[in-house]
């Protein structure tokens, strides 16, 4: 089970649902954050608490796109080459969810800033999300400047230690 920590405009766009009182995701990245980019096809922008990794999707339809921040997230782990056993251990997991509202205000602030940056980078007529995904897991990231900078170093050194 993994916990999406969404902002109010798309909570307002997937429905609510509140955690039990100190339920925490069970997958190894853990939370989920994400928030609506209001382009003319709108997009969904989530950001991992852990490595600060992002993941962009298609938001329509907004009813099902929980059922399928699973998939994306693992076509995003795999092109940053998280070994295989570890991806369809995380995806096994991400296949039940809760929604909640936002607690970090660091990983709001990168949330905003890769929003910021994903709408320059984009091509507005056919924005390609999954090539601007793994462009932005390349930035440095002022929450990881102690640890390894930006999100793809910081997933690779997590898949590290948890693989054999």
């Amino acid at each position: 089970m993994f916990l999406l920590r969404a902002t109010v405009k798309l909570r307002q766009r997937i429905g609510r649902s509140a955690p039990h009182d100190g339920e925490r995701s069970t997958t190894l990245l853990g939370d989920w954050y994400a928030t609506r980019l209001p382009w003319r096809t709108q997009v969904a922008l989530l950001v991992n608490e852990r490595t600060l990794l992002p993941v962009l999707m298609p938001l329509a339809p907004a009813a099902t796109m929980l059922a399928r921040v699973a998939d994306q997230v693992g076509d995003v782990l795999a092109a940053h080459s998280v070994p295989d056993l570890v991806i369809r251990a995380e995806v096994d997991q991400m296949r039940s969810w809760r929604i909640a509202p936002t607690a970090n205000r660091s990983v709001v602030g990168i949330m905003n800033e890769f929003a910021f940056l994903a709408d320059t980078w984009r091509d507005a007529t056919k924005p390609n999300l999954f090539d601007l995904a793994v462009r932005l897991a390349a930035t440095p990231c002022s929450p990881l400047y102690q640890r390894h900078v930006s999100p793809d170093r910081e997933l690779a050194a997590l898949v590290q230690q948890v693989s054999p």
